[in-house]
Order: structure tokens, then C-alpha cells, then sequence
């Protein structure tokens, strides 16, 4: 592994809302196994949940002094495209901030990711205004003689880049990547209390993190009478050799596996995002059981 670093980051406490929401609404994804394969042809996968075309809606609600308050949207759509001459499907992650929350923070972030038509990554990358901070994302991936290479790049605001390099026998996955990876796989023989690993990889570094199946719920959305049946997972991260559940989310128990909510634990608050729209998605919604 050869790493470079020329400038060391820290994200201020004002803006890690807004990156902290559009980050998570990726890991409702990451809900069983990514598998660790070594080469193109194994980081491949068979796409069965969702087509060229589909567009969700989010709103985006923040927890202030014990009330819920809406602070923006999000919007994911998935397009057929190419890349470099590979067929592949195009993703964008659009998540913006409103006029209220505006006064107290600036949220614009455009996720891009690109994967070949059997969902092995090629390139993501990520622009966010969050605050007062801009930071930019990239990350490149390669097959060389069997293995994945993983080139990533990371700048905040005007200082200097920072690259890392990393070559692995097993498959790493940007966010994004990783969602459309996990949609396709079969859940329904999971126990409650099963933990996955998995290779995510960021702009900065890549890291193993750990996915908890917590079982079944039917979960109302806000603001209207449509419930949908879920499957419940919680993303944990290990501080000091203790687990703390970063996230829960909540993915529809059907084909499709769309999330519709997820529930954010941050440092300084509790924020949650709702899906509210939909359309073009592969199969029947069987998992909405209201109105």
C-alpha cells in the first residue's frame, strides 16, 4: 500500500450536519454482504433492484430544542450511461439545504458515481459546500492482475490535495457503489442480531466498518398515512473499544429494497430523512402497506 499526504483535514462542528445527512442516506445500502472477491470479474454482481430512470425524494428533517424541523431535501436519481467506453449506470446523490436552515448553515453536495452494467465501481466523486467548508472528493478504481486498486483523492477549501493509494485482494466500494452492490442481495434468511463487514472506501481513506440486522418493524411516514414494511439495520462505529450506533435505517422489504427512513445520532443533535417521492423504480412497491 503507498500513501501520500500533503495537507491533514478537520471538519468543523457547524457543518457536519450537512455532510453528516447526505452521507448517511448513502449507508442505508450497506446491509449484507459486499463478499471479499479479488478480482473485476468477482467484483462483479447481477442487478435485480432497480433500472435506468429511477428518481427517489428526501426530505430532510433536523432535531432543534425537542422539535422536528424541516431543513432541506435530497434527491437520487440512476441514468444509463458510459464510461470511458464501459457501459455503465450513472448515479447522483443531489442534497441541498432550505431558505431556513440556510440562515444558520449552507448545505450543497453533488455525489457522482459511475459502475459498469454488472456493478463493479469506476469513479465516484463528491463536491460538498457545507458551511463555510468545500471539500472535494475523487476516487478512481482499477483491476490490475487481479486485484483492486483504489486511487483517492481529497481537498478542502484552498489547501493543498491529499492523495492515498490503496491496492487490495478484496473489493472496496465507494457509498454510492456500495448501495447499488447491496440492493440485489437476499436478506430474508438473516437473523436478527447478524454483523457484516464491509470495505468502504472514501476520499480520504478506506475502512472496514460493521453493519447490525436488527429485525422487521412497519414504519409510518411523516406527514402522511403510507407505512411500509421494513427490514432495520444500525451502521456502528468503535471509539475506545466501545460501539456506538451512528445510524438506523430502514429499507422496504421487497424487491427494490428502497430506504424510507433513516434515523441520524450525531454529536450535536438527532436528525432524520424521510423518502416522500418516487418514481420509475423496478418493481411493485409490495412493501407499502397504507394509503
Amino acid at each position: 500500500m503507498k500513501r501520500t499526504y500533503s495537507a491533514n483535514s478537520r471538519n468543523k462542528r457547524a457543518s457536519r450536519l450537512a455532510g453528516m445527512v447526505g452521507r448517511w442516506l448513502l449507508l442505508w445500502c450497506v446491509w449484507t454482504a459486499i463478499g471479499h472477491s479479488a478480482a473485476q470479474a468477482q467484483c462483479a454482481a447481477p442487478n435485480s433492484a432497480f433500472q435506468s430512470g429511477e428518481t427517489l425524494v428526501f426530505d430532510l428533517y433536523f432535531n432543534w430544542k425537542f422539535v422536528w424541523i424541516k431543513v432541506g431535501n435530497a434527491t437520487w436519481s440512476v441514468s444509463q450511461t458510459s464510461y470511458k467506453g464501459t457501459p455503465a449506470y450513472r448515479t447522483r446523490l443531489i442534497t441541498r439545504s432550505n431558505k431556513k436552515a440556510d440562515r444558520y448553515f449552507v448545505m450543497r453536495d453533488t455525489l457522482v458515481s459511475y459502475v459498469a452494467r454488472d456493478l463493479h465501481p469506476l469513479y465516484f466523486e463528491k463536491n460538498a459546500t457545507e458551511g463555510k467548508q468545500y471539500r472535494q472528493e475523487k476516487i478512481n478504481y482499477t483491476y490490475p492482475s487481479g486485484k483492486c486498486k483504489v486511487s483517492m483523492y481529497y481537498r478542502r477549501d484552498y489547501l493543498e490535495p491529499r492523495t492515498d493509494v490503496l491496492e487490495s485482494a478484496y473489493c472496496a466500494y465507494d457509498m454510492v457503489a456500495m448501495m447499488l452492490r447491496a440492493r440485489s442481495f437476499d436478506a430474508s434468511k438473516y437473523t436478527k442480531g447478524y454483523r457484516q463487514k464491509f470495505l468502504l472506501a472514501e476520499g480520504r481513506h478506506t475502512e472496514w466498518r460493521t453493519l447490525l440486522y436488527c429485525g422487521k418493524e412497519t414504519v409510518k411516514m411523516e406527514g402522511t398515512d403510507q407505512q411500509f414494511r421494513c427490514l432495520v439495520f444500525s451502521y456502528l462505529e468503535t471509539e475506545k473499544g466501545k460501539e456506538n450506533e451512528v445510524v438506523r435505517f430502514y429499507v422496504t422489504d421487497d424487491d427494490n429494497h428502497l430506504p424510507v427512513r433513516l434515523d441520524m445520532n450525531l454529536r450535536f443533535g438527532t436528525a432524520k430523512a424521510y423518502l416522500s417521492g418516487w418514481k420509475n423504480v423496478r418493481h411493485p412497491l409490495t412493501a407499502l402497506t397504507g394509503k
